[in-house]
């Protein structure tokens, strides 16, 4: 079966232009002109908007109520990847707060037969602590956090020869420079975050091979005239790509607007929801390491104030790019697309639409809203973001 997709325009992952997506058994067979007339297939009239591929998140906590930490099982993956899916995201990192080292092990287990059993979606696994600083936790348990050991180091080289890509976020002052050597030899992309490390450390961390920085300006030392931090440590290091919660809550437009001009390549931002339970769904609370996190007025947070992760979709991050920062289309949809797709090296399988790719993509209206996604050329239920 032939499908002609027409009347949008087309992101292809690096520019807008208009044209028709002709699909075939689940893959991209090519991107035609507009007019195009395809014998045999079957045409899919769309009223405006842009084709896009599909969205791709690196650090997503939950969905449809629920938690990976509660429960860190392959249903919990499917659960989880089926709600994000609705929302776009069709290739996403599930990521573990800081737990105990027996869900942590749980969680690669799980992540490993999500993969083997073929869980759409689901391209590898994001642990997030708890190599932390108690200085900076924000909503992670600080019982719970503790330095990097050696059976730590052994552990997480152990998971990434079970798992295609492990990524772990840690702050660089609970580990040493060797063991960052060592995670990237095993082929961990290591993120820097929930730290309140100087910027010596941390660009003395970016050397020794960590590549990223977790929700930039969240839980990190900030930017001073006198220490740069790591936020200075991003901006300033071509080395450091980062993620970044643009909900307009966690980081105001203007601070989004002067980091994009500052920041130094080849590194580039790109776009997370560190989305909990509630995405893809009507949960208004739920708990985390014992511990209730509401959800109100856009916001998730614990009793005392503190934010829990976001109520966040990735196309409404990218309304709040384009509306509220004042960013170009094309670069806002890159930024949730193709720029993390690099990141975590799988340029050649999702964060574009070309030949031979699997058919991951989805309709946003004029007004950039999700109007309709598929998944391997098939249609899945969106869901109002």
């Amino acid at each position: 079966m032939k499908d002609l997709f027409t009347g949008a325009d087309i992101f292809d992952g690096a520019r807008i232009a208009p044209g028709s997506l002709l699909v075939e058994s689940g893959r991209v067979a090519s991107i035609l002109p507009p007019d195009a007339v395809v014998d045999g297939a079957r045409r899919i009239d769309l009223d405006g908007g842009i084709l896009v591929p599909g969205f791709v998140d690196l650090q997503l906590n939950g969905g449809g109520g629920v938690m990976f930490n509660d429960a860190p099982s392959v249903e919990t993956l499917s659960r989880i990847a089926a709600a994000h899916a609705s929302l776009g995201a069709l290739t996403i990192l599930p990521t573990l707060i800081t737990d105990t080292p027996a869900q942590t092990r749980a969680a690669v287990a799980a992540v490993e037969g999500a993969i083997a059993e073929g869980v759409p979606g689901i391209a590898g696994l994001h642990l997030e602590g708890p190599h932390l600083s108690i200085a900076r936790k924000g909503a992670h348990d600080p019982v719970l956090i503790r330095p990097m050991g050696d059976e730590d180091l052994a552990f997480l080289c152990e998971a990434a020869q079970r798992i295609p890509r492990l990524m772990v976020t840690l702050a660089p002052e609970s580990v040493t420079d060797d063991q960052i050597a060592a995670l990237g030899r095993a082929g961990i992309i290591v993120s820097l975050g929930h730290t309140d490390a100087g910027f010596d450390r941390c660009v003395s961390a970016a050397r020794s091979g960590a590549r990223l920085a977790t929700h930039l300006f969240n839980a990190m030392s900030q930017l001073g005239n006198r220490e740069p931090g790591l936020v200075g440590a991003v901006l300033a290091t071509g080395a450091l790509s980062a993620g970044l919660i643009a909900d307009g809550i966690h980081v105001h437009p203007e601070v989004i607007r002067m980091a994009l001009a500052a920041k130094a390549g080849p590194g580039e931002i790109f776009l997370v929801t560190d989305a909990m339970a509630p995405a893809g769904s009507d949960v208004t609370k739920f708990s985390l390491n014992g511990r209730e996190i509401r959800r109100a007025d856009g916001r998730l947070t614990l009793a005392d104030g503190t934010l829990a992760g976001a109520d966040l979709s990735m196309a409404r991050a990218i309304r709040v790019m384009c509306h509220d920062v004042g960013l170009s289309l094309d670069r806002a949809l890159a930024m949730a697309t193709r720029v993390p797709a690099r990141v975590l090296g799988l340029s050649d399988h999702a964060g574009a639409l070309a030949e031979g790719r699997d058919a991951d993509f989805l309709h946003l209206s004029d007004t950039l809203v999700l109007q309709r996604v598929w998944q391997r050329g098939v249609p899945i239920s969106a869901l109002s973001d």
